[in-house]
């Protein structure tokens, strides 16, 4: 718990910074909330590994699958930054990543076990996908603020801290390529691994997912050859993304936290 809490607090804390910085419309001091938040990634990760030797096993509960799919969110904005691209993105994403750690600290060892490797492989291609994709619709709704506030001529400070609208629109379908090529991983790990995945307490997990691959795959095909951009873009991203969250984390919250199955 101490690890946990301390992890919270520089993310908290790299979240403050970041906000700071787009305040005073400074270039200077993202060395600081990039030490912070790699601080917080460390330790949050650090949780992981002793929450796991404690419990003699992986711990993808609903809380921990949560937790790793922020901790994957913050290492993705992170990696960002240090490209030079999306600070902004911390403003959210760390102080989610925060809660989602305080959840899981609240209940780990709640269905710690142990995993055969393919089931962990397929496992760790999910929650993989799951936080690209996560960030690439948090990228769709900053998309979508930004053109709004260009059509309607409202010039905000902020806005002079975000990439040209070109270049966020580049980095979003980058973004959805590499979430949608770890999603296809996942579905085949799912097909080749998980014996029973049209077992009845998997099928919709199944299907749901398989519609969010349909949907990112129709959005890139229609860039490809129809050049969808804007408002179409953000929608079938948001979409696709709400298909996915049903999938996972409404399948485990239904499972694991009402019916009590592990």
């Amino acid at each position: 718990m101490p690890v946990a809490a301390l992890s919270a607090l520089f993310y908290l804390l790299a979240a403050w910074l970041v906000v700071r910085r787009l305040r005073t419309l400074h270039e200077a001091g993202a060395g600081a909330w990039l030490l912070t938040a790699l601080s917080a990634i460390g330790l949050h990760a650090v949780f992981h590994v002793l929450a796991w030797r404690a419990g003699g096993g992986v711990d993808l509960h609903f809380f921990s699958a949560l937790s790793l799919v922020g901790l994957g969110m913050a290492a993705l904005t992170t990696l960002y930054a240090a490209a030079g691209h999306m600070g902004a993105l911390g403003v959210v994403v760390f102080p989610v990543a925060a809660l989602c750690l305080l959840g899981d600290a609240a209940t780990t060892g709640a269905s710690t076990r142990e995993l055969d490797w393919r089931l962990e492989l397929h496992a760790w291609m999910a929650l993989l996908a799951y936080a690209t994709l996560a960030i690439a619709a948090l990228l769709a709704i900053m998309l979508w603020v930004q053109e709004r506030a260009l059509r309607r001529r409202e010039f905000h400070g902020w806005l002079r801290l975000l990439p040209p609208l070109t270049e966020l629109e580049t980095l979003l379908f980058r973004t959805i390529w590499a979430g949608f090529v770890l999603l296809s991983a996942t579905l085949l790990t799912g097909v080749l691994f998980v014996h029973d995945l049209f077992a009845q307490h998997l099928i919709h997990k199944s299907v749901l997912s398989v519609l969010s691959w349909l949907v990112f795959g129709a959005l890139l095909l229609g860039r490809w050859r129809r050049g969808w951009r804007g408002a179409k873009a953000v929608r079938l991203t948001l979409v696709a993304m709400a298909l996915l969250v049903l999938a996972f984390f409404g399948s485990k919250f239904v499972l694991e936290l009402l019916l009590q199955r592990v």
